[in-house]
C-alpha cells in the first residue's frame, strides 16, 4: 500500500524533473551562447597575454663532513631562520637594483619604471620553494625559480640569484662564526680578569692572615702544644735555678761569716758546727732528690758538687784553725782583741761561688725572657685558634668566588677552542654549505600562459556563466509553461484536460529549434575540443 506521503514526493520529484527538462528545452540557446564566449574569451586571452618563461635550479643543503662529536658548528643550526634571513638579504632592494641594472631588466614597457617598481616586479617573478624531508620534515633542498619574458634572461636571472644563494650562505656562516669567536675571546679576557681580581683577592687575605687559614689549623694545635712543654720545661728550669741561687747565695753567706768570724786567744773557731749543720741539709735534699731522679738529672748533680765543695770548705776551714792555733803570726794586736782572717775577696772558693751566682742571675733572666716569650707566643697562637671560625668563613667566602670565577674560566676557555676549530672549519668551507645540483634550467615552453590550463579554466566560466544567465532569465520570466504550475494556481481540482493540438507549422518550427540546439551543440563541443587539442599540441 502506497502512503500518501510517497505519492507527493513522487509527483514532486516528477514535476521537478520534468521543469528541469522544460528548461533545458526552452533555455539551451541561453546556455550554450554565454557557454562559448566565456570559454572563447578566456581560452583566446591565453594567446594574447604575453609568454613567461620559468628558469630554475634545485640547491642541495649539504651536512659538514666533520661529525658534531668532534667540531660542533658555533652558527645558528636552525636552517629555516637562516635561509628566510638570507632570502631578505638578497631580496633587498639594493642586491635586486644590481641585478636589474646587470642585466637590464624590465627595460621595455610603454612608461618609464622606477627603481621601486622593478624592484617590487622583480620579488614577484622569484619563487623559493623548500624541500623537506618525508621522515623528519627537515629542509634537505630548496627550488629558485624565476620568470621572464625572454628564456635566456630567466636563465640569467636565476644563476646570478643562486650564486648569491650559496656565496651569502657561505659569507653568513663564516661572519657567524667569526662573530661567535671573537665574543667568545672577549667573555674569555673579561673571564680572565675576574679570575684575576678573584685570585689577588685570596692572596691578600692570606698574606693578612698567615697562619691563621683553616689550612693551619692542624698545625697551629701542634706548635701551640710544643709551646706549652717548652713553657713547662723552662719553668721547671726557672725554679731549678732560683734554688741553685738561693743556694750559692746561703752558700756565699755562710763562707762570709765564716771568713768574718774573730778567734779567741787560744784560736778556737766559732761555727765550725754551722758548716757540718749545712752539708748535713744538703746531703739530706740529696737523698729526697735521688728518690725521684737519676745522678743524670742537672739538680742532683748541683747538689752533689755542692757537697763536695762544702766538704772542701769544712777541711779548708778545719786547715785554717789549725794553721791559726799553729803558725806565728807576724801582725798583731792587743791580746784582747781577735785576728782577722784573709779578705773573703781574695778567697778562690769564695770567688767560685760569686760567679756561680752570677751565672745563676744571668739564667734566671733568660729563663724569664724565654718564659715570657713563649706566653706571648701561646697568646698569640691562642687569638689565632679562637679567631679561626670567623676566619674560615670569610676564606670560605673567598675561595668560593674563586673556584666558581676558575670553572666559569675553564669553561669559556674551551669554549673558547672548540669555537676557534669551528671557525676554522668554516674557512675551510667543511661546515654545512649549499651546493647547486643542475645549472639553471633553459626554458623552451613558456610556464605562463598555460593554454591547456586556461582552456578548462575558460570552460569552467563558461559554464558558471550560462548556468547564470539561465537563473537570471528564468527568476525574470512570470509566464507559466506547464500544466502543472496551471493547477497549482487553481483554487479547484482539474476534473479533465484538452489536450494541446499542434498544427503542421507548429511542429516544424518545433523541429527546426531541436536541429539548431544540437547544432549548436555539436558545434561548441567541437570548437571546445578542438581549441584543447591545439592548445595541448602547442604546449
Amino acid at each position: 500500500m502506497i502512503m500518501p506521503e510517497e505519492v507527493e514526493e513522487q509527483t514532486t520529484q516528477q514535476l521537478d524533473t520534468g521543469r528541469l527538462l522544460d528548461i533545458i528545452r526552452r533555455r539551451h540557446i541561453h546556455f550554450l551562447i554565454p557557454l562559448f564566449l566565456g570559454w572563447l574569451v578566456v581560452w583566446g586571452s591565453s594567446w594574447v597575454l604575453p609568454p613567461r618563461y620559468k628558469s630554475g635550479t634545485l640547491i642541495l643543503v649539504e651536512q659538514p663532513t666533520m661529525p658534531n662529536n668532534l667540531v660542533a658548528p658555533n652558527v645558528n643550526d636552525n636552517l629555516q631562520d637562516r635561509l628566510q634571513s638570507i632570502t631578505e638579504q638578497i631580496l633587498s632592494r639594493t642586491r635586486l637594483l644590481l641585478i636589474i641594472d646587470k642585466l637590464n631588466l624590465y627595460r621595455d614597457g610603454h612608461r618609464a619604471m622606477t627603481p621601486d617598481q622593478k624592484v617590487a616586479l622583480m620579488r614577484k617573478d622569484i619563487d623559493i620553494e623548500l624541500v623537506r624531508d618525508v621522515q623528519n620534515q627537515a629542509i634537505t633542498a630548496f627550488r629558485v625559480s624565476y620568470l621572464a619574458p625572454d628564456p635566456r634572461e630567466a636563465q640569467q636571472v636565476t644563476s646570478e640569484l643562486t650564486n648569491l644563494f650559496i656565496d651569502e650562505n657561505t659569507r653568513v656562516r663564516e661572519q657567524e662564526s667569526e662573530d661567535t669567536t671573537r665574543f667568545m675571546v672577549d667573555q674569555v679576557a673579561s673571564a680572565r680578569s675576574s679570575l684575576a681580581d678573584q685570585d689577588a683577592k685570596v692572596r691578600a687575605f692570606q698574606a693578612q692572615h698567615e697562619g691563621e687559614l683553616p689550612d693551619q689549623e692542624q698545625t697551629n694545635l701542634q706548635i701551640l702544644s710544643g709551646l706549652q712543654s717548652q713553657l713547662q720545661n723552662e719553668q721547671d728550669a726557672l725554679n731549678a735555678v732560683k734554688q741553685q741561687r738561693v743556694y750559692h747565695q746561703t752558700l756565699i753567706d755562710q763562707y762570709r761569716a765564716m771568713q768574718g768570724t774573730t778567734h779567741t786567744a787560744n784560736g778556737s773557731p766559732t761555727d765550725l758546727a754551722g758548716v757540718d749543720q749545712r752539708l748535713e741539709t744538703l746531703r739530706t735534699k740529696l737523698a729526697d732528690l735521688s728518690t725521684r731522679y737519676t745522678d743524670r738529672y742537672p739538680e742532683v748533680q748541683d747538689l752533689k758538687a755542692e757537697i763536695a765543695k762544702t766538704e772542701k770548705t769544712r777541711d779548708q776551714l778545719i786547715a785554717n784553725m789549725q794553721n791559726a792555733v799553729n803558725g806565728k803570726e807576724q801582725k798583731t794586736e792587743r791580746n784582747s782583741q781577735t785576728q782577722v782572717l784573709t779578705d773573703p775577696a781574695q778567697d778562690a772558693p769564695f770567688l767560685q761561688l760569686q760567679s756561680q751566682l752570677q751565672a745563676d742571675q744571668v739564667e734566671i733572666a733568660n729563663r724569664e725572657q724565654a718564659i715570657a716569650s713563649l706566653k706571648s707566643r701561646i697568646n698569640e697562637y691562642q687569638a689565632r685558634l679562637s679567631e679561626e671560625p670567623a676566619i674560615e668563613q670569610q676564606f670560605a667566602d673567598l675561595t668560593r668566588g674563586y673556584d666558581q670565577s676558575q670553572k666559569n674560566y675553564n669553561d669559556l676557555l674551551q669554549k673558547e677552542k672548540d669555537s676557534q676549530m669551528a671557525t676554522s672549519m668554516e674557512q675551510m668551507q667543511e661546515g654545512e654549505r649549499f651546493t647547486m645540483i643542475d645549472p639553471p634550467s633553459l626554458p623552451i615552453k613558456p610556464d605562463f600562459p598555460n593554454r591547456l590550463k586556461m582552456c578548462g579554466a575558460g570552460l569552467g566560466a563558461g559554464v558558471a556563466l550560462g548556468l547564470l544567465i539561465v537563473a537570471g532569465l528564468e527568476s525574470l520570466d512570470d509566464r507559466l509553461h506547464t500544466d502543472q504550475q496551471i493547477r497549482n494556481l487553481l483554487p479547484v481540482a482539474v476534473v479533465a484536460e484538452v489536450p494541446s493540438i499542434s498544427s503542421p507549422q507548429d511542429e516544424g518550427k518545433r523541429k527546426r529549434r531541436l536541429v539548431l540546439g544540437w547544432a549548436m551543440t555539436a558545434l561548441i563541443v567541437a570548437a571546445i575540443a578542438g581549441g584543447s587539442a591545439f592548445s595541448y599540441l602547442h604546449d
